[in-house]
């Protein structure tokens, strides 16, 4: 059996807003770009993969008013979980990044965890976290 990422949702105050941040200061390349009743989804993809793709979509999309309400508060509060990327030279993408200018969070750190990592927020808010491993320690 095998199991991949096929798409994960990010929702964003404006898709259109967040396209910039997500296509062109992380170099995501769009798959589809759907309008309907009203909403709007963009989804996107990493030129190097073949799964794991994002969709940004507005609060309102496919929900009730109400929780659609409660999900644009939590997202203009900066409350939503990170979106964590892998890339193979954090610091190049934290430069990109940073160009681009994208609130940075964090300049590029070694964590006592283990990665080298950096952290932005999008247009939206949420909290946008690039790391890159570091290679760990062969025991014999």
């Amino acid at each position: 059996m095998s199991i991949a990422l096929q798409f994960a949702q990010i929702t964003v105050l404006d898709p259109q807003e967040a396209l910039a941040f997500y296509r062109d200061a992380l170099g995501l390349q769009v798959v589809n770009d759907v309008e309907s009743g009203g909403h709007h989804w963009i989804t996107l993809g990493s030129p190097e993969a073949t799964s794991g793709q994002i969709v940004l979509s507005d609060p309102h999309a496919g929900r009730s008013q109400a929780d659609g309400d409660a999900l644009e508060e939590l997202v203009a509060k900066g409350a939503m979980s990170p979106i964590v990327f892998t890339s193979d030279d954090v610091d190049a993408a934290f430069e990109r990044v940073r160009a681009s200018g994208a609130e940075v969070l964090q300049e590029p750190i070694e964590q006592p965890w283990g990665p080298r990592d950096c952290a932005f927020r999008d247009p939206s808010g949420n909290m946008v976290r690039i790391l890159q491993d570091t290679p760990q320690p062969q025991t014999v």
